[in-house]
């Protein structure tokens, strides 16, 4: 049977990448974190690590069963709160993180809903960007985790990860204005692009090449990136940043066009953009969880309100209702 001690020190090693990094996180001296893993490969029969150079390296191994050893530890801890808080849903302390847009639109009434069924519940959120849910997660940190994913992007293996829906993506311009001489409206972008206020095809994106584009998180970008490349351009991308106030307010003064996700818009709409819904542009909405269902009476019911709370919400995510102002 695998010792949880040495189990921690193998993981903690693998997070970190270092003996004296895991020793800090974990509050052990180097030589105790080295005599761990030193236990553990003799506890297992394998090659956990291997010295190159000055440093250790996991090998192949060794850090499958650090991964494994997540999972393990983050069930482990989940037990020890669901046995602490009586599993029941008279009481009962439930951590869900959420990623930034969905704090804004999906917490509040996530929160009032569970309030109002399961008084005795107390549902602590946090926000969390995708990645950084899943790790917190695997290390027991969170319960639940309500996230996205754009297409081609898999969650970890060792995580249950369940369909929410879909949150559509919106191309955001600036807003058209009246010519000064002819009197015409006319947008930012060149003649033949979409109307303003009807569907655009992704192939379209194309009339917007020559612009600025605003972009946000890492992995928000790289679909951007990818979206615009199967338009056949690559955009210039002149302002990076997670806060969508601030992309809207770049984009209502004329400097650029991005593309947001629903959700972000139904947060916050700046009055003086145009928003034009993409075709086939959409992320995923996923609610995770660690370990096989069914899940404690607590996780569950929690879960349950954030499925009803998703598909209400986003059933609402219109471009009608979006462009409301």
């Amino acid at each position: 049977m695998l010792d949880l001690t040495r189990l921690e020190a193998l993981v903690a090693f693998a997070r970190t990448g270092s003996v004296s990094a895991a020793a800090d996180e974990l509050h052990y001296s180097q030589p105790t974190i080295s005599h761990h893993l030193k236990r553990l490969e003799a506890e297992t029969g394998a090659v956990l690590y291997r010295r190159v150079g000055r440093r250790l390296e996991l090998t192949e191994d060794g850090r499958r069963l650090a991964e494994r050893g997540e999972e393990i530890l983050g069930l482990v801890s989940r037990a020890g709160v669901e046995l602490a808080s009586a599993v029941s849903l008279q009481t009962g302390h439930v951590r869900l993180a959420i990623f930034p847009s969905g704090v804004a639109t999906l917490a509040p009434r996530i929160v009032t809903v569970m309030r109002e069924r399961h008084p005795g519940l107390t549902v602590e959120v946090s926000e969390a960007e995708p990645p950084q849910a899943e790790r917190l997660l695997l290390a027991g940190e969170v319960d639940l985790a309500v996230t996205f994913t754009y297409p081609r992007e898999q969650t970890s293996a060792a995580i249950t990860s369940e369909v929410l829906g879909e949150d559509p993506l919106f191309l955001v311009t600036p807003p058209a204005r009246p010519d000064s001489d002819t009197g015409h409206t006319v947008g930012v972008h060149p003649p033949g692009s979409e109307p303003l206020g009807s569907r655009i095809a992704i192939g379209r994106l194309a009339d917007f090449a020559d612009d600025a584009w605003m972009a946000g998180c890492e992995r928000c970008r790289g679909y951007l990136t990818a979206t615009c490349e199967d338009a056949g351009f690559e955009p210039q991308v002149q302002f990076a940043s997670d806060d969508y106030v601030a992309i809207q307010a770049l984009i209502a003064v004329g400097h650029g066009v991005s593309m947001l996700p629903g959700l972000a818009l139904s947060a916050h709409r700046h009055p003086d953009v145009t928003i034009t819904p993409i075709d086939g542009a959409a992320r995923t909405l996923r609610l995770l969880s660690l370990g096989r269902p069914p899940l404690p009476p607590a996780l569950a019911a929690t879960g349950e309100v954030v499925r009803e709370v998703v598909a209400s919400v986003a059933a609402g995510i219109t471009p009608d209702a979006v462009a409301a102002d």
